[in-house]
């Protein structure tokens, strides 16, 4: 389906033929270049399989093809797409939606390439104390030998470990665990163990034992290999050395310093990390006072700052800062200017460089962001627009770029600098493919390539390809009802009235300072903003880590993963990024009983982790197999039909479904298992069948299938109709977690949370839900929320889609700008009174809905 070429459209084409990445039906597509170009279509139709798994991935293929097999091995290399032939494809640049780098030393600076040329400038052009020899780059970065301050190692912490962190409760003996930071379970009884058979008095409270025994059992760094007999009483411990009874075993002691900082120094477990943290007194670095660099780098100043300082202001304010050097009007420089006329060239062309590539971040709207905010804590949507910003600037000519939603998480007033940061890239004689959910990004489109019908086996079809105005005509896509049909318009409704109030009384985190807020109670309530406005540091942390203190809920049950407990981790000890955290919660306790947090971190980390597992259905299909007569017959148990278990798994991949080639130079290939031929299970467990269906093919079946299949099966049948109210119904049941996207990962959680029975009185959290949804999808989400809301529970939402923000009962609007000039709350009322503050950046894309 494609419309003829006009003369004003571009002349270049990219033509696709044949293209069956994943579930693309050998489509065939022409798609203009030096245009932006929009890829639409309902969540899962297969706009990312043309635009990246096709379109990107042939291009990537194409250019590694010139390099040598050697330096392939240092790109990440995407797989091989299933297509017969594209021709007149340029280059290409992705820029996917991807979390920060897990290492906390990644920065902004250091994304943007910016700290390097801070670092050159201070160098080379910084004022120096009389007499001091110059200090080279690599000096002024902590991360270096060179740069880093010898006392914290670049840290800006020091971490001392005390009797009192270890031993918290000195009234319990050592048989009581009165030594908290030791191992739990079996390490901590073996070193009671050798404790015992060492002569040290184990059950007499730890305050009463001598000190000269207290210091030894903590501070030592001896380790003394002792013979063991546990179970044994000290007296029979003691018989046992003088009769010289072959021990159990011989064990090794550590002492409880050692071990702790043993532990936090070699753990590649974060959550281990976390738990040496505990014992461990944090303290400023004596030395360089938090700066992490060594002291005569720190005496270098630039514009009157050392390089610490000036990386910790806001990217607007360090461009105020560079501005005057830039442009030669830089006052009390001319004494020095005239001893050093090379120190002059060297800081204006520095100067220039620095300001005009802090230029475009402002303009992308990120001028809130400071030089040394590591990555972890940015959002995506920030990620994705720093490298935006680096491409904007590298000026790269006949370029196609490959965005994914780059409008994720951005407010409606950052979406318009966005757009024209694409219009610029556009004009320098650049392609855009963008994979877009927004609709004021599908209206600034030259081109529109309309993806579906529906999700998963039932898209993979283009319906459209050519100029906006055209998809009108399209009775099919999904899209067109929301671009120019009625039925995408909003009907407003009277909102619910509170039940109560959550109050939060200053509240200080990051930019939060201070802050008096209150949460309206048994209601939908939304929390819009400026990006970079606070909304997250209210929502996501301080509230959701507060409730969860009340209700004496820890980290774990949160499912805070271990990624981001060690982000946590070390943002603290860097002292770079979260600012401590002050204020309290001072009423509505009391009508909370259960908090629950639905993010869009994945459900699992490999691909052993999906779906029917995550909900727990895959447990309710296991034992329909086991309940078969063939399987009782055989004495096959539920357990057989996990491929996560040696007796029911292929042997041959171990249950993983594919097997990995390893290729010189290459990168590995995955292949179906030759055993069990991507089944995952061995061939016996194959043999049983559930109504002609065997478990590997019954995990392969599709939300709607299964549902069809398993219609006499209320158990499983309430599982699958929560994913399909939750529009996940395309998704195939054994989908490993890998293959899904934060937004569907996010929206199975919100269903393994919708099949409990609802008892009210919960608090869920939701951070930017409609992330990677159609317009369709989100009237799906919206039903579900209200559902949770009429069942008496409280729902708060973090949101910049204004259709979700104009159908909710309260919103709250934190601003009015980003950084140091929002974190206050602008707003707060229902939709239609938000509408009319003159100050919120939200209310004039608020009004456009409400009126209607």
């Amino acid at each position: 389906m494609h419309t003829p070429v006009s003369p004003s459209t571009p002349s270049g084409f990219v033509r696709v033929r044949g293209a069956r990445e994943h579930n693309l039906k050998n489509i065939d597509v022409d798609i203009p270049r030096d245009a932006l170009v929009v890829f639409t279509g309902v969540s899962g139709s297969g706009k990312s399989s043309l635009a990246f798994g096709t379109l990107y991935a042939e291009a990537q293929r194409r250019y590694l093809e010139s390099v040598s097999p050697y330096a392939r091995r240092l790109f990440h290399q995407m797989a091989v797409p299933e297509v017969d032939s594209i021709e007149g494809l340029p280059p290409a640049v992705a820029l996917q939606q991807q979390r920060g780098t897990p290492t906390t030393r990644s920065s902004v600076g250091s994304v943007t390439t910016l700290a390097n040329l801070l670092r050159m400038l201070y160098s080379r052009a910084g004022d120096y104390p009389a007499g001091q020899s110059i200090v080279y780059a690599e000096g002024f970065s902590p991360n270096t030998p060179e740069g880093a301050c010898p006392q914290c190692h670049g840290l800006g912490r020091t971490y001392e470990v005390t009797e009192q962190t270890m031993v918290p409760d000195p009234t319990l003996t050592i048989r009581e665990r009165a030594i908290a930071a030791w191992p739990q379970a079996w390490g901590g009884q073996n070193q009671r163990d050798i404790l015992v058979t060492l002569g040290f008095d184990v059950d007499t409270p730890w305050q009463d034992l001598p000190q000269k025994d207290r210091d030894w059992i903590l501070f030592t760094d001896e380790q003394p290999v002792v013979p063991v007999y546990p179970g044994y009483s000290p007296q029979e411990t003691q018989r046992a050395l003088r009769r010289k009874e072959p021990p159990n075993y011989m064990g090794t002691f550590t002492g409880v310093k050692r071990h702790v900082l043993h532990t936090f120094a070699t753990t590649q477990s974060p959550l281990m990390k976390k738990r040496a943290l505990q014992y461990m007194l944090s303290t400023e670095c004596p030395l360089c006072h938090g700066k992490r660099l060594r002291p005569e780098s720190l005496t270098v100043t630039f514009a009157g700052l050392d390089i610490a300082d000036m990386s910790r202001l806001p990217l607007k304010r360090v461009a105020e800062l560079l501005r005057p050097f830039a442009d030669g009007t830089a006052a009390g420089r001319k004494k020095q200017d005239a001893a050093h006329p090379e120190q002059t060239i060297v800081a204006q062309r520095i100067a220039e460089d620095l300001v005009a590539r802090l230029g475009v971040l402002l303009d992308l709207g990120l001028g809130y962001l400071a030089l040394e905010r590591s990555t972890p804590t940015l959002s995506p949507g920030e990620l994705q627009r720093l490298r935006l910003a680096t491409q904007l600037y590298s000026n790269l000519f006949g370029v196609v770029y490959v965005l994914d939603e780059p409008s994720a998480g951005l407010h409606p007033s950052d979406t318009e600098a966005l757009l024209k940061a694409l219009a610029s890239l556009k004009k320098a004689g650049n392609s855009l493919f963008v994979v877009e959910h927004n609709l004021d990004v599908i209206r600034q489109a030259d081109w529109l390539v309309d993806v579906g019908p529906a999700a998963g086996e039932q898209g993979g079809e283009v319906l459209y390809s050519g100029p906006p105005a055209g998809l009108a005509a399209v009775d099919a896509s999904q899209t067109r009802r929301y671009l120019f049909t009625a039925e995408g318009k909003l009907t407003p409704r009277q909102p619910r009235e509170p039940k109560g109030w959550l109050r939060l009384q200053g509240v200080r985190r990051n930019n939060l300072t201070g802050l008096d807020v209150e949460f309206p109670l048994g209601v939908f309530t939304t929390v819009t903003g400026v990006s970079g406005s606070g909304k997250s540091s209210l929502v996501s942390q301080v509230l959701v880590e507060w409730v969860a203190a009340e209700l004496g809920i820890s980290n774990e049950e949160l499912r805070i993963d271990a990624e981001e407990a060690e982000d946590a981790i070390l943002n603290s000890s860097l002292s770079i990024t979260n600012s401590p955290t002050e204020g309290r919660i001072v009423a509505g306790m009391e009508q909370i009983k259960r908090l629950v947090r639905v993010d869009q971190k994945p459900i699992g980390r490999t691909p052993r982790s999906n779906m029917a597992t995550y909900t727990g259905l895959f447990d309710h299909v296991r034992k329909l197999f086991a309940a078969t007569p063939a399987a009782k017959k055989r004495r096959y148990d539920a357990g057989r039909f996990s491929f996560n278990v040696a007796k029911g798994r292929c042997e041959n991949c171990q249950g993983e479904g594919f097997v990995m080639v390893e290729l010189l130079f290459l990168p590995s290939v995955y292949a179906p298992c030759p055993v069990c031929h991507g089944a995952r299970y061995n061939a016996k467990t194959l043999e049983i069948t559930y109504r002609d269906k065997n478990i590997a093919e019954v995990l392969g079946l599709t939300v709607d299938a299964a549902a069809d299949f398993f219609d006499e099966e209320p158990t499983v049948l309430r599982a699958l109709k929560v994913l399909r109210e939750v529009g996940l119904g395309y998704l195939r049941l054994g989908q490993p977690a890998t293959e899904l996207s934060g937004g569907e990962a996010q929206r199975i959680k919100l269903a393994t949370e919708l099949q409990r029975a609802q008892r009210g009185n919960s608090l869920y959290v939701l951070d930017e839900p409609t992330t990677g949804l159609h317009p369709s999808d989100v009237e799906k989400l919206l039903v579900q929320l209200n559902g949770l809301v009429e069942a008496g529970n409280t729902v708060i939402v973090v949101e910049h889609d204004m259709r979700v923000v104009a159908g909710s009962d309260w919103v709250l609007d934190i601003g009015p700008g980003a950084g140091d000039e929002g974190g206050k709350v602008v707003a707060a009322g229902p939709p239609e009174a938000v509408a009319k503050v003159k100050e919120s950046k939200t209310a004039p894309y608020l009004a456009r809905f409400r009126g209607r």
